[in-house]
This record gives structure tokens, C-alpha cells and sequence, in this order.
């Protein structure tokens, strides 16, 4: 069976749900950001939701509406279509509820959350390529077995689930201006600008609502232009868990009423921004748990006083992670390629890592070769990877390879 159009969830509806996911979701860590701080210009915390059970906020909307089925309804069963948080979310309320879970992903499905779904206990089916094709299997499934299909995000209980984090930001930091928050298809950021708008309406207050998607995959702007959800082509982003085509069709009047402000960031801001995370705050963070340090690290989000930064999850492949992380020390210019062009005789190689030496930097990497390029029959192309400290640092580099008369290329990938 599939969910009906229900009424879209109000303050009360979250502070209920509070208490009803109490016993199984965390209160997460509030922290703080001096580096953030310094570029922002005012004070920014960190809501550490990639500490969450499950790795992310999704088990907080799942409970919520999986605590809402009846006897009959928990008999029958739950099903989810997930390539990740969701997945796990489900499956871990299901446990905790003894309710029957099917969880369909696609083939492709990173191996530690497929690991960790079936450790929650559900059944998992692996089915299609994509999350559509998973998505289409588990409803079909929902229709033919009479298993409750558990939507992402598109549900008022969901929604309400999500949105008590919300409450524990305005809880944590009272005196909060902004909220920054991560959109994929418009759950948490539904239900936590009713959360904070609503606790600020009855102090008199006014907090900001700054939503952020991938750049690759940014079906809000488009549909708010529209005035209603539109489905865009998205392109291939590492902040994959945001990439959701179409908004969900109870979130987009409550983000275009609620929401302040949308912003994007690109599969480069968001490298350089995992990377800070790790490196200040010793936190990990999957990318689309990350754009919104990514925002502000592009300067795209303007000063508007205290603020709070979702970190929505911390589900990240370690494959995944160390492509991130070398995508962010090329995007931050700590790891760069060098081309050079030399005469082919002995002793050049050296001379050339002999300036970089003395520049402070570290060649990792070397290619040499006299085939291809555009090379004359007495050339050789010298492709390098170094280590710098920042872009000063590589144009140092640079500079001194030409003035020790070389002509260095810094090359774009």
C-alpha cells in the first residue's frame, strides 16, 4: 500500500515527534567552527548529524512514520527504495519497532551501506541500476505483497521526523540567526525551517533559512522559478546523496514559503570543504552532508549573523573519500600537475626536481616520456604531480621553474 495526501505537519506535529524518536535517535554534538567563523564573519556552529545512528538524520523521519502504522499495517511490512541513509534508517527503525523490512537499492550500491542495511536486519533486493529503477521495484513490490512503501522524504510524518532537528539547534544555540541546510528532495529542510520558524515566531525572533544544493543536481531553483516541482536532468556529482531530480511534492510549498534563500556548489567547493572538515574539525562527512560548509567556503552565503551548518551525514565510501580528497587538495592547489617540455639528454629530470626541491614542494609522481604530445624527435614530456601548501605556494613553484628557464604548463586535472 502507498501513503494518501495528508496535511503538512505543524510545530506541534514536531515537537510530538520528539518524544516519539526519543529512545532511539541521538542529540547530536553542536560544535564550533573558528576557521568557518573567520570567512563567514560571524560565529558559525556545526550540527553534527554524520554522528547520528545510521550515520544520518534519515532514521529520525522513519521512526516517526513507521511509529505511526497500525498493528495490521506493521504485520504486513515496510519497503524502501535507498541507495544509502534512507536504507539504513528504515531498516534500523523497522528493528527497533519488530517490524518486517524490505529495503530494494541498485546493483551499484556502495558495499558499507549495503553491509550496514543488512546488519539493521532488513531483507535487501538488489535490483536496476539507478535509484529509480529501485524505486519503481519497491513499489511494485508495496502493491503486490501489501507492505507499507516508506517514502524518503514526501511524507507529513517524515517531514515532522526530520524537522526535530529543528528543535535541537534552536535548543542548542537559542540565540541562532541562520540555518544552513543540505537539499536533496526537501524533507529536513521542510521540517526543520517549520521547526526554527516557529520557535522563533513565538520569541519574537526571526532566524534565516539558507537551503544548498549540488550544482549538478539543483531541482529547486528551477521549480521555484516554475512556482511548482519540475523534474530536471541531473549530472553525475559526488554529493550523490542530494541528487534527487524532482522535489517532493508536500516539501516545495514549504520551502518556498519557509525557505529564504537556495544557493549551489559545485563538485570542487564541495571537495575543498570535506577536506576542512577533516583536517579542523576532525570530522568525517559524506559530500552531501557537506554542502553546506561549502557555501560558505565559496563566499556564497553572506553574513546574517550566528550560524548553523547541517552536517546531514557522514555515510562515505572510503573509496569514494580518498578520490574526495584528492579532488579537494587539487581544488584547495596543494596537489597539482605540471607539463614540462625538455631537451631529451641526460641530467634534465634532475635539474627540474632540484627547483621544486628548493621551492618547498614534493614531487609524488612522474611521468617521462618522448612519445606523443606534440614532441619534436629531440624532446621529452616531463609530466609531474607535487605536493604544495596553497595557491601562493604553487605559483611559487611555477615562478621558479621559469626562471630557471623552463616553461612549465600547470595542467587542469
Amino acid at each position: 500500500m502507498t501513503d494518501t495526501a495528508q496535511p503538512i505537519p505543524t510545530l506541534a506535529d514536531i515537537e510530538a515527534a520528539r518524544e516519539t524518536i526519543a529512545g532511539v535517535a541521538r542529540v547530536t554534538p553542536m560544535e564550533t567552527s573558528q576557521f568557518l567563523a573567520e570567512i563567514l564573519g560571524s560565529p558559525v556552529h556545526l550540527k553534527c548529524e554524520n554522528l547520528q545512528r545510521t550515520g544520518a538524520y534519515k532514521v529520525r523521519g522513519a521512526y516517526n512514520r513507521l511509529s505511526t502504522l497500525s498493528a495490521d499495517e506493521r504485520a504486513a511490512g515496510v519497503v524502501a527504495a535507498s541507495a544509502g541513509n534512507h536504507a539504513q534508517g528504515v531498516a534500523l527503525a523497522a528493528r527497533e519497532l519488530g517490524i518486517p523490512a524490505t529495503i530494494f537499492t541498485p546493483v551499484g550500491v556502495a558495499l558499507p551501506k549495503l553491509q550496514a542495511t543488512r546488519h539493521y536486519g532488513a531483507d535487501v533486493v538488489l535490483r536496476g541500476h539507478t535509484v529509480e529503477e529501485a524505486l519503481s521495484a519497491a513499489k511494485d513490490f508495496a502493491a503486490q505483497t501489501g507492505a507499507v512503501f516508506i517514502p524518503p522524504f514526501d511524507h507529513p510524518a517524515v517531514i515532522a521526523g526530520q524537522g526535530t532537528l529543528g528543535l535541537e539547534i534552536v535548543d542548542q544555540v537559542p540565540d541562532v540567526d541562520t540555518v544552513i541546510v543540505p537539499i536533496g528532495g526537501g524533507g529536513v529542510i521542510a521540517g526543520i525551517a517549520i521547526a526554527v520558524k516557529g520557535m522563533a515566531e513565538r520569541t519574537g525572533r526571526r532566524i534565516r533559512v539558507i537551503g544548498v544544493q549540488a550544482e549538478n543536481a539543483a531541482a529547486y531553483p528551477s521549480s521555484i522559478r516554475a512556482g511548482q516541482p519540475v523534474t530536471i536532468t541531473t549530472t553525475p556529482t559526488i554529493a550523490d546523496g542530494i541528487a534527487v531530480a524532482r522535489p517532493g511534492d508536500m516539501n516545495f510549498p514549504i520551502i518556498r514559503d519557509l525557505v529564504d534563500e537556495i544557493i549551489t556548489v559545485s563538485d570542487d567547493d564541495v571537495a575543498r570543504a570535506l577536506l576542512v572538515l577533516l583536517e579542523r574539525a576532525k570530522l568525517v562527512v559524506e559530500a552531501a552532508g557537506a554542502v553546506g560548509v561549502a557555501a560558505i567556503m565559496a563566499g556564497a552565503v553572506q553574513d546574517t549573523g550566528r550560524t548553523v551548518v547541517l552536517l546531514s551525514g557522514g555515510n562515505i565510501d572510503p573509496l569514494m573519500m580518498e578520490r574526495i580528497i584528492t579532488r579537494g587538495l587539487v581544488a584547495a592547489s596543494r596537489y597539482i600537475g605540471i607539463r614540462i617540455m625538455l631537451p631529451d639528454r641526460p641530467g634534465q629530470l634532475a635539474r627540474v626536481s632540484q627547483v621544486i626541491s628548493d621551492a618547498g614542494a614534493n614531487v609524488v609522481e612522474v611521468l617521462h616520456t618522448r612519445h606523443g604530445q606534440g614532441l619534436v624527435i629531440s624532446e621529452v614530456a616531463l609530466d609531474l604531480s607535487i605536493e604544495a601548501r596553497g595557491p601562493e605556494h604553487a605559483g611559487e613553484v611555477m615562478n621558479r621553474l621559469h626562471e630557471a628557464g623552463f616553461r612549465p604548463e600547470q595542467l587542469t586535472n
